[in-house]
């Protein structure tokens, strides 16, 4: 044990700034999200009748939307063919968000998919701007019959610009020790 660094487990539990995206619920990339999920609930259509919308309060976005809206604004670097062309061992990961603060120590392990979780709280709807805020709210190393792991949970959370907690998210990394 004793893979963790001081540096690393004092980030822990400390919540970045909240990171707004940059386009609100629109129609249109509703539309497209739905579509790509084939869910053709008619609440999510933005040209519904008043009864089906009266439940939410207009139209809305499916429970996921507001998770991926995170996205580069038009005309900023793309950090994807950046780091590719930079680094040839680079895996294609790319965060959406780079509020958090890199885990250096561990930047030269493999990163697997542990799993996600997730709390619904109310759908966004069309117009609302929403934003996200994270943290590592945890860090720990397991001992696996294949030897030392480190295990990384990040929480987010995604509120409504007035501050309404939409969903919350727990995201777990798993870097292999070699």
């Amino acid at each position: 044990m004793g893979l963790i660094p001081p540096e690393v487990a004092a980030l822990v539990g400390v919540w970045t700034q909240a990171e707004t995206a940059c386009d609100p619920v629109e129609a249109g990339a509703v539309r497209r999200f739905a579509q790509a999920i084939m869910d053709d609930d008619p609440a999510y259509a933005a040209d519904a009748g008043a009864d089906v919308h009266s439940r939410y309060g207009g139209p809305i976005a499916p429970p996921l939307f507001p998770n991926h809206m995170l996205r580069r604004p038009y005309g900023t670097p793309d950090r994807l063919h950046e780091r590719a062309g930079a680094d040839p061992d680079f895996d294609g990961v790319v965060p959406a968000t780079e509020s958090l603060p890199p885990l250096a120590a561990f930047a030269h392990l493999p990163v697997l998919n542990g799993g996600s979780e997730f709390e619904f709280y109310r759908y966004a709807r069309h117009g609302e701007s929403v934003a996200v805020r994270q943290r590592y709210a945890s860090i720990e190393e397991k001992q696996t019959s294949k030897g030392s792991l480190i295990v990384v949970v990040i929480e987010a959370e995604i509120r409504t610009a007035a501050d309404e907690l939409l969903l919350r998210s727990r995201r777990t990394l798993l870097r292999r020790v070699p």
